[in-house]
């Protein structure tokens, strides 16, 4: 390994005798990491075992050596072919053995020279060199003078910037007349590549050889100063951060001394520990840092100081890398939905699979549900068990009526007042970054002039924007994709499609009588005999009276109502106990009047008998299904046809496609044809003060008409629906399952369907089934003889498709 002493390096040996005779064979020794220049004075530390032979050799003889470099210092034993030819003839001056076994010897460059030939290439390189003579320059030359003058001007400039520049080292750079010689001793002490360094010595025209120097030189001046500059730079910063840090300490002590309390530098103090704390991420670390320079800098009882303060306190208490584990027990998890609630199979099984998935890849996204159904079913309460069943923290806030944008996504940090959104303040109040977060009411959002909530809501629930969403207030990314959103709502109608894109609806049905007695039975009458603070041995209610209370004092497709009137029972119960009254108290369907009162809905049928121009449709409402009564009448007139009951267009535009059938098949149905010359027709749905709209009353309004017109009773027992179309063909309708549990209520025993809704009748419970024999049809003419009680019976039954439904209406299958 060859080393450069560099106080050696920067001083130039006057020439000393030497013999005149230079060997034309001598050994060589390659040298690495240097290129070694005439005059070139250095000790190289010598430790391979053939160099160490060679030097030997050298001082054994004549102390000649020729010095080439090899091409790459990383080669342990170089071949021939892996060292330049051209390299310096050098002289031993003097040697040293090591106690390790190196050498260190101490060589003088004396002359150029080229390696010929290798006379010998084991133990030792030998070779046979040609010495390189170099021109002669003009002396008088004004272009060299310049050039050496530029040159000396440049090195004294570089070791001015390192710090090296001293009086003697310009005298020695002064006195060199010589071009070839001045090139050399800067060449050597420059920091140039080797291979710079080798192209620099190859060079045999001392004013070209220069001329590269200075190419050289002027690139180092550069660099020199760059890095001159950052240098006095850091140490610059590095004195004004210790200036600083020993101030405030000076500072700190004077306080102390005089026994002040300096609550500026605390409350800094304990912002820097919070935000650290927080564990935010990079950008959100750097805003908070940010501001808590600006707060240090600002006057504590300025108004913009309390700003700074708010915004700081919002993002040290975000929970931007909190959040709870998930519990990933499926069956537990199926205990808990099916403890706290009966039935929503469709419901909890969703709820597993998002677990079973997410126990299989712990990295997917949360889900974004939508319960959409009527009152009273469970939605919010649903909601709260998923929390529960998964360990994690339940938020809830409530839409309804939501009409600025800002309570989604914030106000801006220049109002006075302003807060984040409804979103982050909630994930603030939960305290972690993954809860189960239930948005109620999504679809009574409102939008004026103060914007629209649910465009601000499109970031939020879309799974591939909200890992960065952004609030007004905040106005940094924050991550929502580890949040389990659920949304509530009656109906989809009024939920933009953008937004309703983004949720995986989940519709939930009402309860069917059965369903709600069990409910009753099991989670609604223990938790009001409890609330009210009764014993359960104090109160029991029979199975006959629950079920009078469901069907004569509540008509409602959820519970809110059972439960009432279960917390009225409760508390005419606590009462008397109160008062000294000895029980247990005991409610049966004989006393029950004794407590609710007069019963408020009939269970059966208004209709006492079937009756002419009276059919009975189905209707679906945001509370559920319910019957619809659709009256007609002939009264004297011109052919006219009257609609009333608060119709909409779609019912309207029913009622005429009805009359259009009637008249187009007056023959078929036996009805004079000039009835229509002086009757009008009056259709009415009773229930006026409540709007009506929609196709699935067109059955049930031909009908109607149909029996006014024939003077036919319709069958009491049978309710309809269906759309119509001029021809008769009845078309498919939806909410089903909805009207089928309103028929049930309503104490209807046949309801006719649609044909193509057959499909829907899997998602029907089985006990509506057994209490209900469902009839699909796919024309009027099929209608006909299952309502009009005196119609004549057909010769070879009803149409195939009737036939086939046989099986489905019993509900065996």
């Amino acid at each position: 390994m060859a080393e450069t002493d560099r106080d050696d390096l920067i001083s130039i040996i006057e020439e000393e005798e030497q013999d005149t005779d230079i060997p034309e064979t001598m050994p060589l020794m390659p040298v690495r990491d240097v290129v070694i220049f005439t005059d070139m004075l250095l000790p190289l530390f010598v430790g391979r075992d053939k160099s160490v032979r060679a030097v030997e050799e050298a001082v054994a003889n004549d102390s000649y050596l020729m010095l080439a470099t090899q091409k790459d210092p990383n080669v342990e034993n170089p071949k021939p072919d892996q060292i330049y030819r051209v390299g310096t003839v050098g002289r031993v001056l003097r040697m040293l053995k090591l106690p390790d076994g190196r050498l260190k010897a101490l060589v003088q460059g004396v002359t150029k020279a080229r390696i010929v030939e290798y006379a010998r290439k084991k133990v030792y390189y030998k070779v046979k060199v040609e010495l390189l003579e170099e021109p002669e320059a003009e002396s008088s030359s004004v272009e060299l003078e310049a050039l050496m003058r530029n040159v000396r001007e440049y090195s004294e400039k570089i070791l001015a910037l390192r710090g090296e520049m001293t009086g003697e080292v310009s005298s020695i750079l002064e006195s060199i007349e010589d071009p070839g010689k001045l090139a050399d001793l800067v060449a050597s002490n420059l920091n140039l590549k080797l291979d710079e360094s080798q192209m620099v010595l190859e060079i045999l025209d001392p004013v070209e050889r220069l001329k590269k120097v200075n190419d050289f030189l002027s690139k180092e001046v550069e660099v020199s100063a760059i890095q001159a500059k950052i240098q006095s730079d850091v140490r610059e910063e590095i004195s004004k951060t210790q200036r600083d840090y020993y101030l405030r300490e000076q500072v700190r002590a004077i306080h102390r001394e005089l026994g002040e309390y300096d609550e500026k530098i605390q409350e800094v103090e304990e912002y820097t520990k919070k935000i650290k704390k927080a564990k935010m991420p990079k950008d959100a670390e750097d805003e908070a840092q940010k501001q808590l320079r600006r707060l240090e800098q600002m006057h504590p009882d300025s108004g913009e100081s309390s700003i700074v303060r708010t915004y700081l306190d919002w993002l040290v208490e975000m929970p931007w890398s909190k959040s709870t584990k998930d519990v990933l027990d499926i069956k537990r998890a199926k205990e808990i939905l099916d403890k706290n609630h009966y039935g929503l199979e469709k419901i909890k099984d969703r709820i597993l699979e998002y677990l079973s998935v997410r126990k299989l890849n712990p990295g997917m996204k949360g889900p974004i549900l939508c319960f959409v159904g009527p009152p009273g079913v469970g939605k919010t309460s649903l909601g709260r068990a998923i929390g529960s069943a998964m360990k994690r923290k339940f938020v809830r806030i409530s839409l309804g009526g939501v009409r600025d944008e800002a309570e989604i996504r914030g106000h801006r940090r220049t109002y006075i007042g302003a807060l984040p959104g409804r979103i982050l303040q909630g994930l603030k109040t939960a305290g972690v970054n993954n809860p189960v977060f239930m948005m109620d009411e999504i679809d009574k959002l409102v939008s004026d002039f103060r914007g629209d909530p649910s465009s601000a809501l499109l970031e939020a629930l879309d799974p591939e924007q909200n890992v960065a969403f952004s609030d007004h207030y905040i106005n940094l990314p924050f991550d929502l994709s580890k949040v389990m959103f659920i949304l509530t709502a009656n109906h989809t109608d009024t939920i933009p499609s953008a937004l309703l894109d983004r949720m995986e609806v989940i519709h939930l049905s009402g309860y069917t009588e059965e369903e709600k007695r069990l409910i009753a039975e099991e989670y609604l009458l223990p938790r009001q005999i409890k609330e009210n603070g009764l014993k359960p041995k104090q109160i029991s209610i029979s199975t006959n009276a629950l079920m009078q209370i469901i069907q004569e004092y509540t008509s409602e497709a959820g519970l809110r109502n059972l439960e009432r009137e279960l917390g009225t029972l409760c508390r005419k119960v606590a009462r008397r106990i109160a008062e000294k009254e000895k029980g247990p108290f005991v409610i049966t369907k004989g006393n029950i009047s004794k407590f609710l009162g007069i019963p408020e809905y009939q269970p059966e049928m208004d209709q006492e008998e079937s009756q002419v121009g009276l059919a009975t449709g189905l209707a679906w409402t945001q509370v559920g299904g319910e019957v619809l009564y659709v009256e007609a009448s002939l009264i004297g007139g011109k052919g006219d046809l009257i609609i009333t009951g608060q119709l909409g267009e779609v019912m309207q535009e029913s009622a005429r496609a009805a009359v259009s059938y009637a008249r187009a098949n007056i023959e078929s149905l036996g009805v004079d044809e000039r009835i229509f010359e002086s009757t009008d027709m009056h259709i009415h749905v009773p229930a006026g003060a409540i709007p009506k709209d929609g196709p699935s009353a067109g059955i049930a309004m031909a009908t109607a008409l149909i029996s006014a017109l024939t003077g036919r009773a319709i069958n009491k027992d049978v309710a309809m629906t269906g759309e119509i179309t001029l021809r008769g063909r009845v078309l498919p309708i939806g909410g089903l399952k909805e009207k089928a549990m309103g028929a049930v209520r309503g104490g209807v025993k046949t309801v006719i369907m649609p044909l193509k809704n057959r499909k829907d009748l899997a998602e029907i419970p089985m006990n509506v089934k057994r209490k209900i024999k469902f009839v699909p049809v796919s024309h009027m003419d099929e209608v006909l003889p299952l309502t009009l009680e005196d119609a004549p019976e057909k010769s070879g039954g009803f149409p195939d498709e009737a036939d086939d439904s046989d099986e489905l209406e019993t509900g065996e299958d």
